[in-house]
């Protein structure tokens, strides 16, 4: 016992000798951890239910970040009582896997928003964004009216599918070659949209933002806060964890 100890009193006090045995057991460490992940398809286990954006969801994905709304609402639901209480199930690492970048959050100035989807009426969000105190009296949000005015861009949206697929995002080429279509016939009530339906399960299609005369940016912001946390079967997802 007393040459053990006197062992380690020289390993503690010889920086360098103490700095190679660490490097020694962080890298076995290193290795036990990160090699296993070589031989694996995914690290994500796929969830019944979870797809890729439709191109107007899409769109107002990238609307949200433009405007900054992950600095106040987080997408995260942690798996605890109090949280799961107040937002709903916790959340599964396959609802993020086609976020480019993920909107997980590190703050919450507001609620939770990942399992905000269907929980409030399109006339809502839309009043909410124009005029947060409308119906959040006490709303520290700043107002988003603009958004009602700007006409939504669609020129792009085949490019944004394009740099989503080259990242693992499952975008087939009919997806591609009907992005804008998709987009539009999303948003108009008169449209057809039974294809776009047959490729992206779950989605919604109507006028978002009160004006089918007019496709704006609220269409689309809309349009993603009304899919966050619809589209996983979690019944299926549990019984999936259980078979495990």
């Amino acid at each position: 016992m007393a040459n053990i100890f006197s062992d380690h009193k020289k390993l503690e006090r010889n920086v360098s000798l103490l700095g190679v045995f660490a490097l020694i057991v962080v890298t076995i460490g290193g290795i036990v951890e990160i090699a296993p992940l070589f031989w694996l398809d995914s690290t994500i286990e796929k969830v019944k239910g979870v797809r890729p954006y439709t191109p107007l969801e899409l769109v107002g994905r990238n609307i949200y970040i433009r405007e900054g709304c992950y600095n106040c609402h987080s997408q995260m639901i942690r798996p605890f009582r109090d949280e799961v209480e107040r937002y709903g199930h916790y959340s599964l690492a396959a609802e993020s896997m086609y976020d480019h970048p993920f909107q997980w959050g590190s703050k919450r100035t507001g609620p939770d928003l990942a399992r905000v989807g269907g929980r409030y009426s399109d006339e809502w969000h839309v009043q909410h964004l124009k005029d947060p105190r409308s119906v959040v009296p006490e709303s520290i949000m700043p107002p988003y009216a603009f958004l009602t005015e700007r006409e939504l861009e669609t020129d792009e949206i085949q490019k944004d599918l394009i740099a989503n697929q080259r990242v693992g995002v499952p975008y087939s080429q009919k997806d591609i070659d009907s992005a804008e279509a998709d987009l539009l016939a999303q948003a108009d009530p008169d449209a057809n949209a039974a294809d776009l339906l047959a490729r992206y399960p779950k989605a919604q299609a109507r006028d978002f933002d009160g004006n089918p005369k007019k496709l704006t940016e609220m269409d689309a912001l809309v349009a993603y806060l009304q899919m966050l946390g619809t589209l996983v079967d979690f019944q299926s997802a549990e019984a999936q964890e259980q078979a495990r």
